[in-house]
């Protein structure tokens, strides 16, 4: 699975980008048929401490999966992100599995 990590209006450490394509890449053991992902870490401008948004867009057949979290840091919003996809990711394959 190929995983584009784009950050407009500040520049994303290596670190974080290795952290964002190691995590999302897990979820090809959930459901194998994921073509790529999309990901925006977005930085919003507010007086909250909780301004950190990671938006996740799984293109998998049969339609996309779109996920935006919002945390205090973006591994955290990439944790609470996968794990949506991965709940996500189940439900379509038991839906799969019912049509066989």
């Amino acid at each position: 699975m190929k995983v584009n990590v784009q950050a407009p209006n500040f520049t994303a450490k290596e670190e974080l980008l290795l952290f964002v394509k190691k995590r999302l890449s897990k979820l090809e053991q959930f459901y194998d048929k994921i073509v790529f992902a999309d990901v925006f870490l977005k930085v919003q401008k507010t007086s909250e401490k909780e301004n950190k948004i990671v938006e996740v867009l799984l293109s998998v057949p049969g339609g996309d999966i779109m996920v935006k979290k919002e945390a205090k840091t973006f591994e955290a919003a990439v944790d609470e992100a996968s794990r949506a996809l991965e709940r996500q990711l189940k439900k379509r394959k038991q839906k799969e599995k019912s049509y066989l």
